[in-house]
């Protein structure tokens, strides 16, 4: 779907949905963004984190609490190496570029992923960002990173059954809500809508688990063309679902 041209943040009359807190994006697009300028795919990239920075001060002026950004996915390795390259600089970039800013502003941020296979200094960068935000509550930032759903899970159930194996836990105790624990996202609020850009129509391993209830907007726009209107546009239509959670709607 592509965004209403006058969006707005505030619900329509009659809409479903409660009032979103927190929004998950699919950053897509920036290769085809690039390749339609003549541009190489690192542009691509840069223009996709000045459009990230845009949505983090969308979300805030929208009246969410949480944004999660997929920034790089477990299965982004594939790429060429020179890319992954480019991608892992970028993040560099952003944490040293924007943490001060964003430290400012009371935002908290929090990275999820895998950090195993990360390098030494950005594993630094990312516990540095983290360690200097935690106490900030005005918003939460969270970027995921080096990360992918199923890859999560699995984490997670290692980790249960580590627990269970040192007598710490018991297999009849573990519930929806004690495994959410083992999850990166334990002290995260589950998203309410995922944006997803450029046109493609699929979830790519994106909180599995958290988004079982999320509302998925579908966008033509390329992630380099974000802006608070296209967020606005997404949250009009998530306003016009009825979430029933697995109930009888009102109709």
């Amino acid at each position: 779907m592509t965004a209403s041209p006058a969006p707005s943040a505030e619900p329509e009359q009659g809409g479903g949905a409660p009032a979103p807190k927190h929004a998950a994006i699919i950053m897509d697009g920036n290769g085809r963004w690039a390749k339609a300028r003549g541009l190489s795919r690192t542009e691509g990239h840069k223009a996709g984190v000045e459009a990230a920075r845009r949505a983090v001060e969308a979300a805030r002026n929208l009246g969410l609490t949480h944004l999660t950004l997929y920034s790089f996915s477990t299965e982004n390795w594939r790429r060429p190496a020179g890319e992954v390259r480019d991608l892992m600089g970028l993040l560099r970039q952003f944490i040293v570029d924007d943490l001060p800013k964003l430290k400012k502003e009371g935002c908290k941020v929090v990275i999820i992923g895998d950090r195993e296979n990360l390098s030494m200094d950005l594993k630094a960068l990312v516990s540095r960002a983290e360690g200097e935000t935690r106490g900030n509550s005005a918003f939460v930032l969270v970027i995921a990173f080096n990360y992918g759903g199923r890859d999560e899970i699995a984490r997670g159930v290692r980790a249960a059954a580590k627990a269970v194996a040192a007598g710490e836990l018991s297999p009849d105790d573990i519930t929806e809500k004690t495994f959410g624990t083992y999850l990166d996202t334990k002290d995260i609020p589950d998203p309410d809508l995922v944006i997803r850009t450029s046109g493609e129509k699929r979830v790519s391993n994106y909180l599995l688990w958290q988004a079982a209830y999320a509302e998925y907007v579908f966008l033509d726009v390329l992630w380099p063309d974000f802006t608070e209107e296209v967020f606005a546009g997404a949250i009009d239509e998530y306003y016009r679902r009825e979430r029933r959670y697995g109930g009888v709607g009102a109709g």
